[in-house]
């Protein structure tokens, strides 16, 4: 297609057409990036697992007090997101993103000389919830929108896997640094691992196609749109437009189950429940490190289908599956690792953020131009969901003295999650997007 020279006086990053190159698309460079910022993200959230044990035992702090920390961590990781995802819109990507690893990196730091329980839910509940939510899942949404027409579907897979990625680099790591040196350097390694991926943000992500000269992957070049203001305006209009349709309802409420069967659980008391076994705590993060290998794998390959079949049908068959998983696992923990317990990581990571981009798509699909910002709130109910079950789940520890109640309401969670999955209405080819407060397509 032939492209028209730009009008006399027009900035040249909105106007300027595409340049043509034989090169690799930058599209994939700047895809690159934000998966290496979501491996050191990933670092932040490998991390309250491992401390639940330490401050118990240094401290005396209840595993339910130490819970409201990482609950207030992971409400604020999903409250953040639809918000970050509207001030990308006004400040740019690179702003935001720098300023949030900035404030992740002061959290972690201050934590070192932490005494009482509210410098606890100061430091890592608030100041490491706000930064990493500003780099929450809505942030490889807005990058994928932005930069890729063609191929949405297999690069959300490979930037929702930069998180399992990164837990598989940072998880071995700090369980050895808990174990052998304590739970100090630990959070010092998350703060340095924040700031080293600062200057990769800043020097090579890029917040629009049209700031180089080209048109996104896949598709035709647009200029580059104003900054919008009111960011948060916008995302509260958003969500009071989305709140009045059935499919937001239907996509907060699985993701809601989804954080409280994976973050809120799993990642949060896995390592402790396997420890009441009489599993050593390295070993029980090296399973969950396994998890995440093969979390590469399962979200990679559901990006990969998503571009192929329904998502609605994707995500009933990934919730019925992780729902039967959790009921089994009860049985399976033992003080070592055996061939049954193995079984269960595998099939559990190749379902772990399986859920993410169906999700992602339906969002796209329903809301069109404000599906990343919808998808911010459908993630906000994933971490209040992790949140509430984080503090439930110490709660039923410290009650029962098990983690075995909390499996099995999980498992039944994840059963309600398929139906709800199955409701979901479709939209038919080309017609409109379900109404939002900002702009539409087809």
């Amino acid at each position: 297609m032939t492209q028209t020279a730009p009008a006399p006086g027009t900035a040249p990053s909105r106007t300027r057409p595409p340049r043509r190159t034989g090169r690799v698309h930058r599209a994939w460079s700047v895809a690159a990036v934000t998966f290496v910022t979501i491996i050191g993200a990933a670092g932040f959230a490998s991390l309250p697992g491992l401390l639940i044990e330490p401050l118990h035992e240094e401290f005396d702090w209840s595993r339910g007090t130490i819970g409201v920390a990482v609950s207030v961590n992971l409400a604020l990781y999903g409250i953040t997101a639809p918000f970050a995802a509207a001030l990308m819109d006004r400040f740019g990507i690179r702003r935001v993103v720098a300023l949030a690893l900035a404030v992740i990196a002061c959290g972690a730091v201050a934590t070192v000389w932490m005494t009482a329980p509210w410098q606890l839910v100061l430091c890592w509940g608030v100041l490491v919830g706000l930064g990493s939510g500003s780099m929450a899942l809505a942030f490889a949404a807005t990058v994928t929108g932005r930069w890729f027409t063609a191929r949405r579907g297999l690069v959300t897979g490979i930037l929702t896997a930069a998180g399992a990625s990164g837990q598989l680099v940072f998880l071995p790591l700090l369980a050895w640094l808990v174990d052998r040196h304590g739970w100090r350097p630990a959070t010092v390694t998350v703060a340095v691992a924040a700031l080293a991926v600062v200057p990769f943000v800043w020097l090579l992500l890029r917040d629009h196609p049209a700031d180089v000269g080209l048109a996104p992957y896949g598709g035709t070049y647009a200029p580059k749109p104003a900054p919008a203001p009111g960011a948060a305006r916008r995302a509260l209009k958003v969500l009071a437009d989305a709140a009045r349709t059935g499919p937001f309802w239907l996509l907060a409420g699985t993701f809601a189950i989804c954080g409280a069967s994976t973050n809120g659980l799993v990642r949060t008391h896995f390592v402790p429940a396997a420890h009441d076994h009489g599993m050593p705590v390295t070993a029980a993060a090296g399973l969950l490190a396994v998890i995440g290998v093969f979390d590469v794998a399962g979200t990679v390959a559901s990006g990969w289908f998503t571009d192929r079949f329904e998502s609605r049908r994707l995500l009933a068959v990934y919730y019925a599956l992780r729902g039967i998983s959790l009921l089994f696992l009860p049985i399976l923990l033992a003080p070592s690792v055996r061939p049954p317990l193995i079984f269960f990581i595998v099939f559990y990571g190749l379902d772990w953020v399986a859920t993410v981009p169906p999700t992602i798509a339906l969002c796209r699909e329903h809301y069109g131009d404000d599906g990343a910002i919808v998808f911010g709130w459908v993630l906000a109910s994933h971490q209040i969901g992790a949140a509430v079950v984080a503090f439930l789940g110490g709660l039923a520890r410290d009650l029962t003295g098990s983690y075995d109640v909390v499996w099995y309401a999980s498992g039944a969670l994840c059963a309600v999650a398929a139906l709800m999955a199955m409701v979901i209405r479709r939209r038919p080819p080309g017609g409109a997007a379900e109404p939002t407060g900002g702009t539409r397509h087809a």
